[in-house]
């Protein structure tokens, strides 16, 4: 223990998260495979350096046989994951976890990663959480309010989502070093409350972010299989989907499959961090690969359509739930006619995911569980997911999934202005503890503020001129928009001048030079206490 080294400041209850015990578990796991995962970092910056040098996305040769290989199938849906039809998103704190779990939803993805700030205080006190609702020791009131839990039987299964691979956390130090925070988010959980779940009926579930290739994935089986090992676990107990998020996945789904299948409960077709992807891995093909502003790429779009399809006849091929995108709207009580045509614009994205043969769809607020339940109820009936359609009129070709310049939609300076505005609000509300943001009635999160800094890089640096105004993107017009639209906020209730300030200048780095950052989180997170 003496080469373990907590550098946050441990606030009430922290020590019964941060125990001898679960601190010996993350740092054995953290030293078994910390230089892999390194390893497996620096291959994204070997892949990026071809990709820049003009090569391409395939599928790959040498793991044909994996893909030709009918025999082979994932472990059968684990308790509580057998129905997945709705599952709603959000952060980890405690009205959220209340109100998660008592949405209706079958399944609440409880997220560490994008819809989280990974304030050291956030990260531990969502561990808490998440153990005082097992415990049912979790309560919470504000403004006269007070939220508790539904029965038991009425509560979505507990499906946790880790910070990335390539995310530290800096408050723990193993041997001197920071933690994954891969690592610090799962082996705490797992730690805690794996006995919790199996207890309850179910058991320690997770969807894995951003991961880049099938190589990626092995490393967290490998990690499951230790973690079940050291606690006395059962092996095949812990289940994990894959958000097939980035570019590179698209065209690995079925080896990220393999590499978990004893693991496997599926794979999340993404959206903003999928397109975000599209032009972090194509950033230097000029034209090739260039999108039009972020709400007029739909899912219909051809390399979009392409990669959902593939991804429901991938996992129903192997036995797996495809699970679809996040429907981000945010219900307005003021606003009856916006919420009319967005409800209908939900309403048609769960039909489409439904009759593609999805088994189920994400949503970020309570009051569209409803909608996206009544949609898959009257396609599934009394069955629990549709993984006997098999979808094998489906043919995809890389072609078609790196068919972007096909993708129909404008750049105007409305949509400029929108990833402008939506990128300052965000990141300001990040910096200052939160992951989840209700701007202009959509959630945003880190993968939304990702593909509003990466458009902006992207149009600069391909000198796209305005369809509605003529005017071309430079750096100039960028920064006096950024002004502009600082001017709009400052003028609102609860403007905090020091966050936006920061944020500012964090959005001209990460939208303005010429290099681009990897990820916004990066530097944001090295600002953060």
């Amino acid at each position: 223990m003496d080469a373990v080294e907590i550098t946050g400041p441990v606030l009430d209850r922290y020590d019964e998260i941060l125990t001898p015990e679960a601190l010996a578990f993350v740092a054995a796991l953290q030293r078994e495979f910390g230089a892999r995962r390194l390893d497996l970092l620096q291959a994204r910056q070997v892949r990026q350096a071809e990709l820049s040098a003009r090569g391409t996305l395939d599928f790959l040769a040498e793991t044909k046989h994996i893909r030709e290989d009918d025999s082979w199938r994932v472990a059968e849906p684990a308790p509580g994951l057998t129905d997945r039809r709705v599952e709603i998103t959000g952060p980890v704190d405690k009205k959220m976890t209340i109100n998660a779990l008592n949405s209706g939803a079958k399944v609440w993805l409880a997220d560490f990663e994008d819809a989280n700030s990974p304030l050291w205080e956030n990260c531990v006190g969502g561990q808490l959480n998440l153990r005082d609702a097992l415990d049912r020791a979790i309560d919470f009131s504000t403004g006269g309010k007070s939220y508790t839990l539904r029965p038991d039987e009425e509560l979505a299964t507990i499906v946790v989502r880790p910070r990335g691979w390539h995310l530290d956390e800096k408050h723990l130090l193993v041997d001197g070093a920071p933690v994954s925070a891969s690592v610090f988010d799962f082996a705490l959980y797992f730690f805690h409350c794996a006995r919790r779940q199996i207890a309850r009926g179910s058991g320690p579930y997770f969807y894995l972010p951003k991961i880049e290739s099938h190589q990626e994935a092995r490393l967290w089986n490998d990690v499951f299989v230790r973690a079940q090992e050291l606690l006395g676990v059962p092996r095949g107990t812990i289940r994990a989907t894959v958000l097939i998020e980035t570019y590179p996945a698209a065209f690995e789904m079925e080896e990220i499959l393999y590499e978990l299948r004893e693991h496997s409960a599926g794979l999340n077709a993404g959206r903003w961090d999928y397109l975000f992807s599209v032009i972090k891995k194509f950033r230097t093909r000029g034209r090739e690969f260039l999108l039009p502003e972020r709400n007029s790429v739909t899912m219909t779009a051809p390399f979009m359509r392409a990669y959902t399809e593939l991804l429901v006849r991938t996992c129903h091929k192997r036995g797996a739930h495809a699970l679809g995108g996040m429907a981000a709207f945010i219900p307005s009580r003021r606003d009856p006619e916006v919420n009319e045509v967005a409800l209908e614009k939900v309403r048609a994205d769960k039909t489409r995911e439904s009759g593609d043969g999805f088994d189920g769809s994400w949503v970020a607020h309570p009051d569209l569980v409803p909608i996206c339940r009544e949609v898959f109820d009257s396609v599934l009936g009394d069955r629990p997911n549709q993984l006997d359609r098999l979808r094998e009129d489906v043919q995809v070709s890389a072609a078609d999934l790196l068919a972007v310049s096909e993708t129909p939609g404008q750049i105007t300076e409305t949509g400029l202005r929108n990833n402008v505005d939506v990128a300052l609000r965000y990141l300001a509300a990040w910096l200052g503890g939160l992951g989840a943001v209700a701007i202009h009635n959509l959630m945003e999160d880190a993968a939304t503020a990702e593909i509003s800094r990466s458009q902006v890089w992207q149009w600069i640096h391909n000198d796209i001129e305005l369809a509605d105004t003529g005017t071309v993107v430079t750096r100039d017009l960028v920064e006096r928009i950024i002004a502009e639209e600082l001017d709009r906020i400052k003028a609102e209730p609860g403007y905090d001048e020091h966050l936006f300030e920061e944020a500012a200048t964090l959005f001209k780095e990460v939208a303005l030079d010429d290099d681009f950052a990897e990820f916004l989180t990066l530097p944001a997170y090295a600002r953060m206490p």
